[in-house]
């Protein structure tokens, strides 16, 4: 259901993931598998709490017209221990976390991305926490220490 709604909540924020014929397969797994992707993937052998794995172009994204079968964007994966370990470290709800998780893998469906520069990170961290704050989530961001 959090899905769902972190679906309806980044359509607000971030207009290229607005269109309803866009679809997103979503893996809720362990850190084993997580961590056998990541390697694969990206060449870093270690579970990590979310991947993303991008079908199209971002710029496809917004020249995609509403009318038509759906399109898949791409896949999300989620680890169940790291993504419950960091919820207990942050004293937040797991889901809350979860949620969290898949609005920044949504982002990177989109082709938002936070290693590349200071200025790219700030820019998705601030639609992150605008997805957040619609699903009444607080900034995840705000009380690092």
């Amino acid at each position: 259901m959090r899905a769902l709604i972190a679906s309806a909540a980044i359509a607000q924020v971030a207009p290229e993931l607005a269109n309803p014929r866009l679809c997103v397969s979503v893996l809720f797994t362990d850190d084993e598998e997580v961590r056998t992707l990541n390697t694969e993937w990206r060449g870093k052998d270690k579970p990590t709490n979310v991947l993303s794995f991008p079908m199209l172009e971002s710029g496809a994204l917004l020249g995609l017209g509403a009318d038509g079968p759906p399109v898949l964007v791409g896949d999300i994966a989620l680890a169940y221990q790291t993504c419950a370990r960091e919820a207990a470290e942050k004293n937040i709800p797991l889901a809350d976390h979860a949620a969290h998780l898949i609005v920044h893998g949504l982002l990177h469906l989109a082709g938002h991305d936070h290693e590349t520069s200071d200025a790219h990170a700030s820019k998705m961290e601030a639609l992150e926490i605008k997805a957040l704050a619609i699903m009444g989530i607080a900034d995840p961001y705000g009380d690092q220490d």
